[in-house]
């Protein structure tokens, strides 16, 4: 009977504990690197599209940026519009603590450190469509600057390098229109509050209830 109730017990546990995969909904390429980079943070904006093909729960995205060496984004302020960092404002926030991490890749010819930030968290709802992420805001660990890696987009081409089959537009408040970033938009994921632990450890002690009536 208790090997049972074990045996039950870590497998719930298990269950509970796995976070549930992010989807990627959009993706603006890869990061680059090598290229260039957009400030989002000392009064900057920086604002790309990206279009669903269908209904979707926005849940975070990820996105590249350079670094000074040793450094660490702390949070960084996003929103989702539905005009070039205006229009009507779908979601908005800080992104900081566990909705925030920070991964190193690796160092740029430049001495910029090159990382892959992933944002979680959102919660919007959006209707098939194309908007605005924009960043802004940022703060880091040494209160240097932070750019947003450039990557030109998956499919740019053209003599200007902003080609029409660009799958996104790109802007910089202080300029206007740029080559677009390295960006994915994904759909929800998360692991459970302690709070739906407990419920799990709830249904575990009544399952134990029924074994034990069944076999006593």
């Amino acid at each position: 009977m208790k090997t049972h109730i074990a045996s039950l017990t870590v497998l719930c546990l298990a269950v509970a504990l796995i976070p549930a995969s992010a989807q990627v909904l959009y993706d603006n390429g890869p990061i680059n690197g090598t290229t260039d980079a957009w400030t989002i943070n000392f009064g900057f904006i920086t604002s790309d599209t990206f279009t669903l093909s269908a209904n979707s729960m926005v849940g975070g995205f990820n996105f590249g940026v350079w670094e000074f060496p040793g450094d660490v984004v702390n949070s960084v302020d996003w929103s989702v519009t539905t005009l070039e960092n205006g229009g009507t404002t779908l979601g908005s926030g800080t992104a900081s603590g566990r909705n925030l991490t920070d991964v190193f890749i690796s160092t740029n010819q430049y001495g910029y450190d090159v990382d892959k930030i992933t944002v979680t968290g959102l919660n919007v709802g959006l209707v098939g469509g194309t908007y605005w992420l924009n960043l802004q805001n940022a703060v880091v660990s040494n209160g240097d600057p932070l750019f947003w890696d450039e990557n030109r987009g998956v499919g740019c081409g053209g003599s200007d390098g902003k080609g029409a089959n660009c799958p996104s537009m790109s802007s910089e408040s202080a300029i206007g229109t740029i080559y677009s970033e390295a960006f994915t938009i994904t759909s929800g994921g998360s692991t459970p509050e302690p709070g739906s632990i407990m419920l799990f450890g709830s249904g575990i002690l009544g399952v134990a209830g029924v074994l034990r009536r069944k076999l006593f």
